[in-house]
């Protein structure tokens, strides 16, 4: 459906083209993604691999709504937002921003089988296979956030916490793997961009009249 490209479109700009993310687009993201939930539930979508996708994507904004509801709620009481507080809401927009972009890359590597390999790959391109591989992509994010939360935590009691010692030592894991990990995301993230132009090129070639 022409809505569901639209907002395929809007949302490709605001993660795999904007440097970061803004206002107008993070509050266009939210409305689309929105709109899009409430279209999948109409009887017209019909129920395939994109369309839960698709719908994992939206759902991923939720976890916006969640970070702006925290700033509001910290700002409703007059005060400035406690680092826990704040490193949670980066952690949730962070989240969004791998889980979203992962999405993103599945859709396109479908729409890349279904251009190229449409009968080859039809075993594939299940329901099933593709609420597996989203269920997969939340656990890995989760693991992702809980670290970056264990790491944020350590960092706060670091302060009065013994250099040496188990703590010392499991801070200097966390610190470790916690850099590794935003080295390996910042190195998937630009590779993700080039593998999603590359195969939008091949596809609009592809339908190009030659």
């Amino acid at each position: 459906m022409k809505d569901l490209r639209r907002y395929l479109a809007l949302k490709y700009i605001q993660y795999l083209v904007l440097s970061s993310s803004n206002t107008v687009s993070t509050l266009l993201g939210l409305l689309g993604s929105v709109y899009t939930m409430i279209l999948l539930q109409s009887a017209n979508v019909s129920s395939k691999s994109t369309a839960v996708l698709i719908s994992s994507l939206a759902q991923a904004d939720i976890l916006v709504f969640l970070s702006l509801v925290s700033d509001m709620v910290w700002g409703s009481f007059g005060a400035s937002v406690s680092p826990a507080a704040s490193a949670l809401a980066r952690i949730l927009l962070t989240a969004n921003a791998h889980v979203s972009c992962v999405l993103l890359s599945c859709v396109a590597f479908e729409a890349y089988l279904i251009t190229f390999l449409p009968s080859e790959s039809r075993p594939l391109r299940t329901v099933r296979n593709a609420r597996l591989m989203c269920r997969v992509i939340w656990t890995l994010v989760a693991a992702e956030c809980a670290l970056f939360l264990m790491d944020e935590h350590l960092r706060a009691s670091g302060a009065s916490a013994p250099s040496h010692g188990p703590l010392g030592l499991l801070f200097q894991l966390s610190s470790a793997a916690v850099a590794l990990l935003r080295s390996l995301s910042y190195i998937l993230g630009i590779l993700l961009r080039i593998i999603n132009v590359y195969i939008y090129y091949k596809i609009f070639f592809s339908m190009s009249p030659r």
